[in-house]
């Protein structure tokens, strides 16, 4: 079955930077858009991220533009999202998703938060 984990999460300072892993497994990775979403507390969920398959096209939220980098890796069916310049407001729950045909698939999620 399809399985996201995410991991790297944290604690950090503002103006830090965390990078966060999604291993992926069940599927065929190299075949799949990739996402990664977020949500604060008491916010709707929203996407922060996106990469096609190969990784050739990426697409940013406007309020991450220039400090998060969304990767990855095919051949270790891992994503990633770098993140820089981290504000108070990137404080959140981030999760890992993807779609094949109409069924979507959530990873559990890792907290982040940045705060002094």
């Amino acid at each position: 079955q399809v399985q996201l984990v995410e991991s790297g999460g944290g604690l950090v300072q503002p103006g830090g930077s965390l990078r966060l892993s999604c291993a992926a497994s069940g599927f065929i990775f190299s075949s799949l858009s990739m996402n990664w979403y977020r949500q604060a507390p008491g916010k709707e969920r929203e996407l922060v991220a996106s990469i096609t398959s190969t990784g050739g096209s990426t697409n940013y939220a406007d309020s991450v533009k220039g400090r998060f980098t969304i990767s990855r890796d095919n051949a270790k069916n891992t994503v990633y999202l770098q993140m820089n310049s981290l504000k108070p407001e990137d404080t959140a729950v981030y999760y890992c998703k993807t779609q094949r045909g109409i069924a979507h698939y959530w990873g559990q999620g890792t907290q982040v938060t940045v705060s002094s």
